[in-house]
């Protein structure tokens, strides 16, 4: 069963977007960038569903710019689930790499299809 990693610090969406998912992968689980970047050492993720804001030093664009840094993690599929809906905001995330951007309230069947599809 293929892992995906949910990061977001509002347990509401993390919640939301286990139900989704969880019958079909397993699903991991952070609450900020550095929980995130734990589990990606750890959990070996086949996606990552990542928000933005976050507190604490680093945020989702932080963790974005070190996965797709890193040659053996760039293949990682990362889509941003945030409230941050402008363009310009999409544009920062797609030039560090993202492969999607969903704005909250996002649905969550979007984002259910988006990684069905991703992860075949």
């Amino acid at each position: 069963m293929k892992t995906i990693l949910v990061v977001d610090d509002q347990s509401d969406i993390r919640r939301l977007l286990r139900i989704a998912l969880m019958r079909d992968f397993n699903i991991v689980e952070a609450e900020d960038a550095e929980q995130a970047l734990a589990a990606i050492a750890t959990s070996a993720p086949d996606l990552i569903l990542l928000d933005v804001m976050m507190p604490g030093d680093l945020d989702g664009l932080d963790v974005l710019k070190r996965l797709k840094a890193d040659a053996q993690l760039k293949h990682i599929p990362v889509a941003m689930v945030t409230a941050r809906g402008q363009l310009s905001d999409t544009q920062d995330a797609t030039l560090l790499g993202a492969d999607a951007y969903f704005v909250k309230p996002f649905s969550p069947i979007q984002v259910s299809a988006w990684v069905r599809e991703r992860l075949g």
